[in-house]
């Protein structure tokens, strides 16, 4: 906010050094304002509740694609239980109480690497003969991480668990199936 002071004669000095110090102070507010204001919106906007509405197209087997469109729908379908499909990539915030993760939401960055688990789900189907599918996960607590997994196949079309292993602290696990994986569950996620 700019004022205008209107000077009387001889009182001009005076005037115009209280000016510049309300401009000053008027600056000095609004770069606080905008600075809160960005700090805010870059902490809102890092929590990304949904993916974007995107069409899915991965390898099924030698000769067939599977192809399907993913609405915008939220990556955690219900409180801790975590959807990725292939080829998808997220880093999953969680808060730790006690000996147990209370909460876990995905964020855009890896701001705090110390509590944040890195996944990424990928295929690779160069030899369509020998389609494979990957989920890397890095745990980065010094506990060892378990959680349970169920997936959905291109020529199944059934959910079934699979089995996974624990992730000893510190490090990262590489899961492989030799066929293709649309999409998987990530759920009941514990230290040990």
């Amino acid at each position: 906010m700019y004022r205008i002071i209107r000077a009387k004669q001889g009182d001009t000095t005076n005037n115009l050094r209280m000016t510049a110090a309300t401009l000053k102070t008027s600056n000095m507010k609004n770069l606080f304002r905008i600075t809160f204001l960005l700090f805010n919106l870059l902490a809102f906007s890092q929590n990304l509740e949904k993916r974007k509405a995107y069409t899915l197209e991965i390898a099924a087997d030698e000769t067939q694609q599977y192809q399907t469109e993913i609405e915008e729908i939220p990556y955690f379908v219900k409180e801790k239980i975590l959807q990725l499909f292939c080829g998808e990539s997220v880093f999953v915030e969680c808060e730790v109480q006690g000996d147990s993760i209370s909460t876990m939401k995905v964020v855009a960055q890896n701001i705090h690497p110390e509590k944040t688990i890195v996944i990424a789900f990928t295929q690779d189907s160069e030899d369509r003969k020998s389609i494979s599918t990957m989920l890397q996960v890095k745990n980065p607590f010094d506990r060892m991480l378990t959680y349970e997994a169920m997936m959905f196949t291109p020529l199944g079309q059934t959910w079934q668990p699979t089995s996974i292993l624990p992730i000893s602290n510190n490090l990262e696990n590489f899961e492989m199936w030799p066929h293709a994986i649309v999409t998987l569950v990530l759920q009941n996620w514990e230290f040990k």
